[in-house]
């Protein structure tokens, strides 16, 4: 029988072979394979692998830059920076970061309420930025973390700055305040460029010029172990660790005179009110004080809920800026501009008399106005109006001029209209006429213009508003005869090699159209205010003489309407409806150094509320200790010598030619009341003006 055989050992051996190769062939290509990518990782991408194994024992932490200092004129500190101890999370080596806030809160170092907004402002950061849980911590508080830190992995204590204001609330609605920064805050800034900041500007020249202030971070390399804790060396060895100094903010010098601040809120403080004085010749503001105010520290150290809440709730509102927001009726401030624009417009002869009986009526109206107090003050020229404040004459000055001359002619003068002051906020307050009155109402009824209003215009009541900072700059373009510069809280900025860089004041030109003896005569009524003369003693002349001459105006501006058939009785009133106080004046009348308008709510007469107060103001800044006026200040330094810092912060010097003329406008005038060839005023050459001026002086 023949053998089968059932195995085929050579095809067998054949098919080994053949996976044999195929195996070793997959194998060679795989380690090849592996030889690549171990050469692409240890010598291609050897650096980008190093700095991520680093990142596992080395964190990034951003080196808070120090913040700009803020000084006044004289070099004095109004905000500087002290060193404090302020506790941090970094949000991605924290397990639970709920968790660890509530845990921190049972041991006293953040407050319940304010949780919610830390969370918000954690997962508004980047995951490896530092988050500032609280600003400022004391010894104990430091010491009750140091006892519990093991328990709070990612949380650690840093040595910062913080911000500081050595002289509490002094000048702080200039100067505004810092803050922990906010949600909001970080939808509007490089997030990169604030990791481990804390505070931000929130108002006033702390917020203006945050840029310049805030400066530039740095970074240091920082070893840490599992936890995400520094350390200073792992086993034996002490890596070399990175670091990029940051650069500091620039300081800010301020224009603000803080003995003339000081004297100011001393003067004011127990009122409602404000007290803002420039200087004429740029535009400085010298002083703004709005009160009451409130201590810019606790929102520095981190304010609680419960405080800020005291805060809003206050009647007297000390978060309010009433030096650039508050608008209010500015009273018989404004007749000296109605006087210019009667002499302007050849519309009032100065010499003619009218009667004041106390009363004022328009042709077919019985509605009667009446004078302030119901006082007569019998024949009154243009001087003696203004000397004397007599409404009578002015509502009768305001009717001959009518809403459009009045208008036009006080927009130039900055009603109306922001002045453009380097913080933000202000409020442009109302310049009432026909255009203005169409658009605001909307019932064809109230759109129309009425007498009466323009009767109201005479005495700077009915629609017309101000602000306390308007009202200075008028004055301060009455007090240069017409020239115009914005108002200026910074004066200059000094970086951080210590050089200084001076910002140029901003003109804006001269008014152009009012002759010479206009401003003079109207001039000689405001001096006539503060003083007796020919004309009797003025509206202000109880506040005493003074070693130099200043021109001024009161006055009273009413909170509510009394009806024709009633009497004003404050003593019957709740004291927030008593009329407000107001003053304006310059000094020295023939060389005017400051002009200043304080308010005082619910002060009723300018004379006796106001006026002291402005006195006090321009003494603190004319007089020297002894009492004697001060010197004339050194002409300002050529512009030509100054370093600008940034063309958009400092305006370039311009040329004579080159700056805007204000063109007072020129309406048709159907009355010519000043004879033809008749001198401005009162049957006296400029030269006699200015001889009663220097009897007055003596």
């Amino acid at each position: 029988m023949a053998t089968v055989r059932i195995k085929d050992h050579w095809r067998e051996q054949r098919l080994f072979e053949t996976r044999a190769v195929f195996a070793t062939a997959f194998i060679v290509l795989l380690t090849m394979m592996l030889l690549a990518r171990l050469y692409l990782l240890q010598v291609v991408r050897y650096d980008y692998y190093f700095d991520l194994s680093q990142g596992n024992r080395f964190r990034n932490e951003p080196i808070p830059a120090a913040r700009g200092i803020i000084y006044d004129r004289n070099g004095e500190v109004i905000a500087g920076n002290r060193p404090a101890y302020q506790l941090e999370l970094v949000p991605e080596l924290v397990p639970d970061v709920k968790k660890t806030l509530q845990s921190l809160v049972a041991i006293q170092l953040i407050r319940a309420e304010d949780v919610d907004e830390l969370l918000r402002t954690i997962r508004a950061r980047r995951v490896f930025d530092s988050v500032p849980l609280r600003v400022r911590m004391d010894d104990e508080q430091v010491a009750r973390f140091a006892v519990h830190s093991f328990e709070f992995p990612g949380v650690n204590i840093n040595r910062r700055t913080t911000r500081w204001y050595p002289n509490g609330g002094l000048a702080v609605h200039a100067l505004g305040y810092v803050s922990a920064i906010s949600e909001q805050d970080l939808a509007h800034i490089d997030r990169a460029a604030y990791a481990g900041t804390a505070l931000i500007g929130k108002l006033g020249v702390e917020s203006a010029f945050e840029q310049q202030l805030h400066g530039v971070n740095g970074t240091r390399e920082v070893l840490v172990n599992a936890q995400g804790r520094s350390v200073e060396r792992q086993g034996v060895i002490v890596p070399k660790m990175r670091t990029k100094a940051p650069v500091a903010g620039d300081d800010v010098i301020l224009s603000i005179d803080l003995k003339v601040q000081r004297v100011a809120e001393e003067a004011l403080k127990g009122h409602r009110g404000a007290v803002v004085a420039l200087d004429p010749n740029n535009g400085d503001v010298i002083a703004l004080v709005s009160q009451p105010g409130f201590d810019p520290n606790e929102f520095a150290d981190g304010i609680t809920a419960a405080d800020y809440r005291t805060l809003l709730a206050d009647p007297d509102q000390p978060l309010f800026n009433r030096a650039i927001r508050g608008t209010y009726p500015p009273g018989s401030t404004v007749k000296p501009v109605l006087a210019l624009a009667g002499l302007t417009y050849h519309l009032v002869n100065p010499e003619q008399h009218r009667v004041c009986a106390g009363v004022f009526y328009l042709p077919g109206v019985s509605r009667p106005w009446h004078e302030y107090h119901n006082e007569k003050h019998g024949y009154v020229d243009l001087d003696t109006a203004i000397v004397k404040s007599c409404d009578i004459y002015f509502y009768g000055l305001a009717e001959t001029l009518g809403v459009d001359r009045i208008a036009s002619f006080m927009g130039p003068f900055g009603f109306g209209k922001p002045t453009g002051i380097d913080i933000s906020g202000e409020k442009a307050g109302i310049l009432p006429s026909r255009e203005w009155k169409a658009k605001n109402f909307k019932h064809p009824a109230d759109q129309m213009w009425f007498p009466g209003e323009t009767v109201n215009f005479g005495v700077g009541q009915g629609n017309l508003t101000v602000t306390p900072l308007q009202l200075a700059h008028y004055a301060s373009m009455m007090a240069t005869r017409g020239r115009n510069y914005v108002p200026r809280l910074v004066t200059g900025f000094r970086d951080p090699s210590g050089a200084l860089h001076r910002i140029a004041p901003k003109y804006q030109g001269e008014l152009k159209g009012i002759a010479p003896e206009d401003w003079e005569r109207v001039h000689h009524g405001m001096v006539g205010v503060t003083g007796c003369g020919a004309s009797g003693c003025g509206t202000a002349a109880g506040i005493g003489r003074a070693p130099y001459v200043f021109a001024g105006k009161t006055g009273t501006a009413q909170v509510f309407t009394v009806a024709t058939n009633e009497k004003y009785e404050a003593r019957k009133l709740d004291e927030r409806l008593h009329d407000h106080s107001w003053f304006i004046a310059f000094a020295p009348a023939d060389a005017p150094r400051i002009a200043v308008a304080v308010i005082q709510e619910n002060g009723e007469s300018g004379a006796h509320a106001a006026a002291p107060i402005a006195r006090k103001v321009l003494d603190a800044y004319l007089l020297t200790p002894d009492g004697k006026v001060k010197p004339a200040p050194a002409e300002t330094e050529p512009e030509a010598a100054v370093k600008p810092l940034d063309p958009a912060m400092a305006a370039p010097a311009q040329k004579q030619a080159e700056v805007p003329v204000l063109e007072v406008p020129r309406l048709h005038t159907t009355r010519q009341l000043r004879p033809p060839g008749a001198p401005a005023g009162r049957g006296s050459t400029r030269a006699q003006l200015q001889a009663a001026l220097d009897h007055r002086r003596s």
